[in-house]
């Protein structure tokens, strides 16, 4: 082992994250993420607060390789690339239709106009004993927020009530645009004021976990606007997420793909489209959008196609990149397939999604995960990126075999810390936040309780470094945002409270990259560029509604 090898055993090596979501791991670069230099080595030790963070693999250079290359510094910004017929008009974006908020209070004002006196006496009782409560009880402790969203076995049963409320005739545009005040943002409620059980017209349905296939339902309009609602969302962030996927539309090339290093400035170091194709599709499809509806449909559309051009029979999308980005890209093309066919039930994207699904399935390791060459040993940082395929495949409704899922939990054992609180990179090294983020988020995933002594004390500890943006690492953000917002109460309430100010206040706000981030300070944007900075920054943005939480849920009519 060399000098770089022993003075950064904690984290995996530099790698430049290709797919939309960076490698949580700690070291190796993500099979979808480009890397600066060399063939991957061990993880590098990052310094974070109060614990080593996990190099996220395409952003992060191996350990024991050259320095990684410097990217020369445009003297003049590069010309913005023409817009495909594919892109949206940002004119369009900005002022179409009244915002998701906006359809909430039109909601609300139909079921009051609709409703019988008695049942309107009903809801304002409630609303002023639930007011009363976040007076007194501004934080309900770690209860978590359970909602209830109902089964396709319960629609008979509440098909009366709902048609009662009326809440179907509503008219949602396609439009995201919002339109609230955010003067009031800070009386939005968070889910650590929200009573652990909601009572509601459909008490006819059982208060219990949404079926797993129900996942992706949170980005549907109706959904998204209780969700914002619920979990502390603002016009901020928001406003956010619709500057960001203006700029990505406008970075589409004419054959539907994205790439990592152009022709915007501050690019990635190595070049993987696949890994770029699928983290932008994972931008817009986090919002809402397929290739079937919503503001992008056909950016959607044309990116779809580019991403299934590139798979081949036995599933696998990887053609371009450092050969450690293999299995980074093939989780993260596996992830947009499989929730595009979940969003749309479009059968001509079943047999992709299966085969994709089917290519994890047979290349897992030994060991129980998945590393950089198919079949072949595994890290917490790759393994992560699979077992969030696997979860979109089950959401979609695709079948993915539980003694895979079960030998996974037996890999992360063999890296587990402090009896399952904190994880590593690979067996037999220390700790670090990035991969403790990382793998707790895969817990959850394979079924740890909400309770687990285990669960509660590992967040305790990633919660101990929140959001600063004067040391940026957004790949650990990203899934410590995901692990928090599944927990719910306190714990999410403090993450997103940082969150919700930090990751807007600093979004270009002006020029040709107005709606990106910039990618220079942050420990592995540097080396990814500026498409992977703005993806991982669009997905905590979107965390309010892009999946449902796992331990808490909302009243999510069937309509």
């Amino acid at each position: 082992m060399s000098e770089s090898e022993r003075n950064h055993a904690d984290m995996p090596s530099r790698q430049v994250p290709p797919s939309p979501i960076p490698p949580q791991s700690a070291g190796q670069v993500p099979n979808s993420v480009p890397v600066a230099h060399g063939q991957p080595g061990p993880p590098q030790a990052v310094p974070s607060a109060n614990s080593a963070v996990a190099a996220p693999p395409a952003a992060v250079p191996p350990a024991g390789s050259p320095p990684p290359a410097t990217r020369p510094q445009p003297t003049a910004e590069p010309p913005e690339s023409a817009p495909s017929s594919a892109t949206a008009d940002p004119s369009e974006v900005t002022d179409e239709g009244p915002g998701l908020f906006a359809v909430a209070r039109e909601m609300a004002g139909r079921v009051f106009s609709n409703s019988p006196a008695w049942l309107v006496s009903l809801i304002v009782h409630m609303v002023v004993i639930l007011l009363m409560a976040l007076l007194t009880l501004p934080i309900a402790g770690n209860q978590p927020l359970v909602m209830q969203l109902l089964s396709d076995s319960d629609s008979d049963s509440n098909l009366e009530s709902l048609q009662d409320l009326q809440l179907e005739s509503l008219d949602v545009p396609d439009s995201e645009t919002v339109s609230y005040d955010t003067a009031n943002s800070d009386n939005i409620p968070a889910a650590a004021a929200i009573p652990k059980t909601v009572q509601s017209v459909f008490e006819s349905s059982p208060l219990n976990a949404p079926s797993i296939r129900n996942g992706l339902r949170g980005r549907e309009a109706r959904s998204k606007a209780v969700l914002l609602l619920a979990y502390g969302g603002t016009d901020m962030t928001e406003t956010a997420v619709k500057e960001a996927l203006i700029w990505l539309a406008r970075q589409q090339k004419k054959d539907g793909s994205w790439s990592l290093t152009g022709p915007y400035p501050d690019g990635g170091v190595e070049e993987n489209r696949a890994a770029a194709t699928a983290m932008a599709l994972l931008a817009f499809q986090g919002a809402g959008n397929t290739h079937l509806q919503g503001l992008y449909k056909t950016v959607v559309e044309n990116g779809m196609q580019a991403l299934l051009r590139l798979q081949d029979s036995e599933g696998n999308f990887f053609r371009e990149g450092p050969t450690h980005h293999r299995l980074y890209t093939q989780a993260q093309a596996t992830i947009a397939v499989c929730e595009l066919f979940g969003m749309t039930r479009d059968e001509e994207l079943r047999i992709p999604a299966e085969r994709a699904i089917e290519y994890a399935v047979k290349n897992q390791s030994p060991e129980g995960g998945w590393r950089y060459e198919p079949g072949r040993d595994s890290d917490t940082s790759v393994t992560g990126w699979f077992v969030i395929a696997l979860q979109s495949a089950r959401m979609a409704g695709l079948q993915v075999p539980q003694k895979t899922l079960d030998r996974v939990n037996g890999f992360l054992n063999t890296v587990q810390k402090d009896g399952g609180a904190q994880y590593s990179y690979v067996p037999n090294r220390g700790a670090s936040n990035v991969m403790s983020a990382e793998a707790l988020l895969c817990r959850q995933y394979l079924g740890w309780d909400h309770d687990d002594p285990r669960l509660r004390k590992g967040v305790k500890l990633l919660l101990r470094s929140p959001i600063n943006w004067d040391v940026p690492n957004t790949y650990y953000w990203y899934y410590a945002a995901q692990v928090a917002h599944h927990m719910g109460g306190q714990d999410w309430a403090d993450w997103n409270s940082v969150m919700r100010e930090v990751i807007p206040a600093n979004q270009v706000a002006s020029g040709r990259n107005k709606g990106s981030w910039n990618p220079g300070s942050d420990r592995w944007g540097q080396s990814a560029g500026r498409l992977y900075m703005t993806c991982l920054c669009t997905y905590m943005l979107e965390v309010y509604y892009r999946h449902l939480p796992i331990y808490q849920h909302i009243e999510v009519p069937e309509l």
